[in-house]
């Protein structure tokens, strides 16, 4: 315990952590500071080519291996298994509908780049490699999750159902698009193509994630300010739980495909984590009806920071310890 509360002490401390707390107290405070939205889509659109360039000039470094496709599947393993786990736990501790239990599965089956991005800065500032095809993981975790959800709600008795409209928007989701194309990009022009723009997309990256993250803070601000009475104590002890339970089951993945102790890490992030970008952009096509004060304060305004804060550090000391690493 001690270990896992002098890296949360560490983490807390870092410019990123105090970015997003600056956007958070800012936003509760009621302050006018913004970043602009043309800006936070450009931050947004930088932080996502420079991490699937990164990882895809690692796989190319290091080859295309049984691991590697092992990961692919275990990742989709556990974005189908996470929304069932959600969608129960949800039912025993709240009273949310089927529809909105449902639609905020879904966002914890799913990821959030930006916390992976986040826990591979901290892993990166220990001096903890990890594989660098993670994000390929990353990006194959979005879209399973959604389905899964939708199958919740339609076998319940919630309505909904999957069209040509939804299955556009989960595939072509911007972020998805611009992660995986940047990937290719990255394995297609290898370590070379990455020494080319390195000063790009290397040295200003922890600086555009700050700003980044200042945007997030005070976008969870408000969530938080404008959520009212709609988040229950039992919908926050959720936001709390559902990442501790979803990194166990990347933990236990990690361990059985026998990667790194930092790629148990990342594993686990991604398992912890809940989407706040892909599954509102397709809940609102696909579940209209569901509750977005719900999913959105859950995944944005309690889960996010505290992964963020405490989570990611626990992920560390735990996968530390399970590994010898």
């Amino acid at each position: 315990m001690s270990d896992i509360l002098d890296l949360a002490a560490g983490n807390l401390i870092s410019p990123i952590i105090l970015s997003f707390a600056l956007g958070g107290a800012a936003a509760l405070a009621r302050s006018d500071l913004s970043v602009p939205e043309a800006a936070a889509k450009a931050l947004s659109i930088y932080l996502l080519f420079a991490i699937g360039f990164k990882g895809g000039a690692s796989v190319a470094g290091h080859g295309l291996d049984g691991t590697l496709i092992l990961s692919l599947g275990t990742g989709i393993v556990l974005s189908v298994l996470l929304p069932f786990v959600a969608f129960a736990l949800l039912r025993a501790m709240t009273r949310l509908s089927v529809v909105d239990a449902g639609a905020v599965a879904g966002h914890y089956g799913s990821i959030s780049i930006v916390t992976f991005v986040a826990a591979s800065s901290v892993l990166a500032s220990r001096g903890i490699g990890a594989e660098g095809y993670m994000v390929a993981v990353a990006a194959i975790m979005e879209a399973p999750a959604i389905l899964a959800a939708l199958w919740l709600v339609v076998r319940k008795g919630g309505g909904g159902g999957i069209d040509a409209g939804l299955w556009r928007e989960i595939l072509l989701n911007g972020s998805i698009v611009l992660l995986v194309g940047a990937f290719a990009i990255g394995w297609i022009t290898g370590p070379e193509g990455l020494a080319e723009i390195d000063s790009f997309i290397v040295a200003p990256f922890k600086g555009v994630l700050c700003l980044f993250l200042l945007d997030m803070g005070l976008v969870a601000g408000r969530n938080l300010r404008a959520s009212g009475k709609v988040i229950t104590p039992g919908l926050l002890a959720f936001g709390v739980l559902m990442p501790l339970v979803g990194s166990l089951f990347g933990l236990a993945a990690g361990l059985a495909l026998n990667l790194s102790t930092g790629g148990v890490v990342l594993l686990m992030t991604l398992a912890a984590s809940a989407s706040y970008i892909a599954v509102p952009a397709a809940m609102r096509v696909a579940l209209p009806e569901a509750n977005p004060s719900v999913y959105l304060t859950l995944s944005l305004g309690v889960t996010f920071p505290f992964n963020l804060t405490l989570g990611i550090p626990a992920y560390v000391a735990l996968a530390s310890l399970t590994t010898g690493g």
